[in-house]
């Protein structure tokens, strides 16, 4: 078998392809010692004269020269080499490899590598190198007596340590051989060695720094953000704007039957679908339900008769294309209101007028505790809506009377101001879904218009002002929900655009994975589109990205102007109505944007007075209407921004034992110590 020279690919890498060189095609003769053990002194020697004398790679069985201390084929260390290295003469044999010729390039590669063969050898070798051992047994004194003449031959030439590569004898020296001087040279040679061994040790403990010390790109600040043309471009001729619109209330005040009803009128729900919500609502005994299971569509929903999530749908006015958020009203689901209704620019809060049913919507059952009415208009609130339509529902079951209309705005009236919602930001609308008075026209039932010539609902939608987008600041998308694409069938992010501008072809970056996607397809509305601005409801469509890195509560975010993930925060909050008192250790329900997180109370800071100051010394607990600055713990990280840098990211509601106690705001991000 001719001897190989090692060239091409390295043969370290390669080592699969080499399956035909098996333990069994060799020949025990061929590559072992020819001559009987008992052979005499002198015929061992003519003999050695005579025949090249070679030696068997335990790990691959290469037949090589006695003058390789390892093997050409793969690279492995003589076993003599590895066991004169245990004991201490690694320098000398380093300094031979080192001025061994080479043959090629290629061979110094892989001489380069062999240390970390070297490891493998001694953890999983054992058994090769015992088999191997069965050939060599033979031949082992004149193996041994041969490379020691050759080692003695070296030690007369002086070393050279600068031809030894650095990266070769830091490998050997992880691999636990220890660099030893050489016992018959001089001092020269002894203080090179210590040079060399305090310059690994040097780079050996910057590499460990380097480790630790991970190289992440500084996102730049908002200040140094620029738009680019198209995110600032004039609205198209002809396209009206985008009103999101909530709407919110108790528990059967008639939400989503007010919501189908307006769908109907406004030609968006066709009359073979109305014709069938109205047979099988009748043949189950519901059949005042056929315009609310236009918005419920689920089967549980309908079985229950209470909304559960927030249903989505689309209507146009004269002024707006509006963006139908219905909400559930069951006090079992605030929690998907929230996740819902966080989108809202403005609110519908639907009164029920009929007797006993608003007195439950405000004091709850009984008139012990919070009814929803209260509960959703402190959470739009605190959304950050500010302009509200009070739909008082259901006049038609105490005959359009006046007084009711009256009483119901005066006692909602007082608690929706000390709300922060102003007067003038609120308008008040009697109407009826059922009987369809006062929807998109004017009334035409006596008993209501007998004294009332205001607005009808659709013209009070219409009265609302737009609130201002902010397309000059990077991009913001919290993802409400995970969809399929309608005209893709791939997995869609879909939220409100908070701030900024998106188009196709976008680069993302998608949190909390932290991975960077492109943007496939927008579609608004359920129509595909080519940009989307702040304010746009629209479900995206990501590739480079696998859909699993989509979730609820994730955020779409400009990838130069990353969004925070943290479970520690400063909070500024409201104490609402409660009749436990909030203390350190408190557990609760976090919620914030379209992600809630179990959290904790680790700090109560200090009260705040109506002007934000904060006060000297830290109270023990918290009480109703109270203002403080805590510090919260969540089990988990979330996608967070401060209330000052971003609203959307920034406002945050505490709720326990099914009921909200507090809402308030981001005030910062707290960074925990590593160490």
């Amino acid at each position: 078998m001719p001897r190989k020279v090692v060239s091409g690919p390295d043969y370290d890498d390669e080592y699969g392809d080499y399956d035909e060189y098996d333990d069994d095609d060799y020949d025990e003769t061929e590559y072992g010692n020819n001559h009987p053990v008992n052979m005499g002194k002198e015929s061992l020697k003519k003999s050695s004269s005579t025949v090249p004398v070679h030696w068997t790679c335990s790990m691959c069985t290469f037949s090589n020269h006695e003058s390789m201390v390892y093997c050409e084929m793969c690279g492995v260390f003589r076993e003599t080499f590895v066991k004169s290295a245990k004991d201490g003469l690694l320098k000398d044999a380093a300094v031979a490899v080192s001025t061994e010729p080479r043959t090629s390039d290629a061979s110094k590669t892989d001489s380069a590598k062999t240390p970390v063969k070297i490891r493998a050898l001694d953890s999983d070798g054992d058994s090769a190198r015992k088999h191997a051992m069965s050939y060599d047994k033979a031949n082992s004194m004149q193996l041994t007596s041969a490379g020691s003449s050759l080692g003695a031959e070296k030690k007369k030439k002086t070393p050279v340590l600068s031809e030894v590569p650095v990266e070769r004898i830091a490998l050997l020296a992880s691999d636990g051989f220890q660099l030893k001087g050489n016992q018959s040279g001089g001092a020269s040679s002894s203080s090179q060695n210590d040079n060399v061994i305090q310059k690994l040790s040097s780079d050996l403990g910057q590499l460990n720094v380097d480790k630790n010390n991970v190289n992440v790109t500084k996102p730049c600040l908002s200040e140094e953000y620029k738009p680019e043309k198209w995110m600032l471009a004039d609205p198209e001729s002809g396209v009206l704007s985008q009103l999101n619109l909530a709407i919110v209330g108790h528990v059967d005040s008639g939400k989503s039957t007010l919501s189908g009803r307006l769908l109907h009128l406004l030609g968006r729900i066709s009359r073979k679908d109305m014709h069938k919500n109205e047979k099988e609502s009748k043949e189950k005994g519901k059949g005042s339900f056929a315009f609310a299971w236009a918005m419920d569509e689920s089967s549980e929903e309908r079985e229950r008769g209470v909304t559960m999530t927030v249903a989505v749908a689309y209507l146009e006015t004269k002024k707006f294309r509006v963006v139908l958020l219905d909400s559930p009203g069951h006090k079992d689901f605030v929690p998907n209101m929230i996740s819902g209704a966080t989108q809202a620019d403005a609110a519908i809060l639907v009164v029920d007028a009929s007797t006993g049913s608003f007195e439950a919507g405000m004091n709850g059952e009984g008139g012990k505790g919070v009814g929803q009415t209260k509960e959703h208009a402190q959470l739009v609130r605190s959304f950050g809506v500010e302009q509200l339509v009070v739909a008082v529902n259901k006049m038609d079951a105490v005959a359009y009377a006046k007084e009711r209309f009256d009483f119901i705005k005066l006692q909602l009236g007082s608690f929706l101001r000390s709300c922060n919602f102003k007067d003038s930001a609120i308008t008040w609308i009697p109407l009826s879904a059922v009987e369809n008075q006062n929807l998109i026209n004017a009334p035409s039932d006596a008993r209501l218009t007998s004294w009332y010539q205001g607005f009808c609902l659709l013209d009070a939608i219409d009265s609302l002002q737009l609130p201002s987008r902010d397309v000059s600041k990077p991009l913001i998308l919290p993802i409400c929900d995970v969809i399929k694409s309608r005209s893709t069938g791939q997995w869609a992010a879909y939220g409100k655009l908070e701030t900024g501008a998106i188009q196709n072809g976008s680069k993302v970056l998608v949190l909390p994975s932290g991975q960077e996607a492109t943007v496939k397809t927008i579609e608004r509305d359920s129509n595909s589109c080519t940009i989307a601005r702040a304010g746009d409801n629209v479900a995206i469509c990501l590739q480079g990205i696998d859909g699993s890195q989509l979730i609820p509560g994730g955020v779409l975010c400009h990838p130069g102007f990353p969004v925070a993930v943290a479970n520690h925060l400063e909070l500024k909050v409201l104490v609402l109505d409660i009749t436990t008192p909030i203390l350190v250790g408190s557990q609760v329900e976090f919620h914030i944007h379209h992600v809630k997180e179990a959290a904790r109370v680790t700090k109560i800071i200090a009260l705040l007075d109506k002007t934000g100051k904060p006060s000297k010394s830290a109270p023990r607990f918290l009480k109703s209407k109270q203002n403080a600055l805590i510090q919260v713990t969540l089990d988990g990280a979330v996608c967070v921004q401060e209330f000052s840098k971003s609203r959307a990211l920034g406002r945050a509601y505490l709720r326990s034992s099914g009921r909200t106690i507090a809402v308030g705001v981001v005030n910062q991000i707290i960074v925990q110590d590593q160490n």
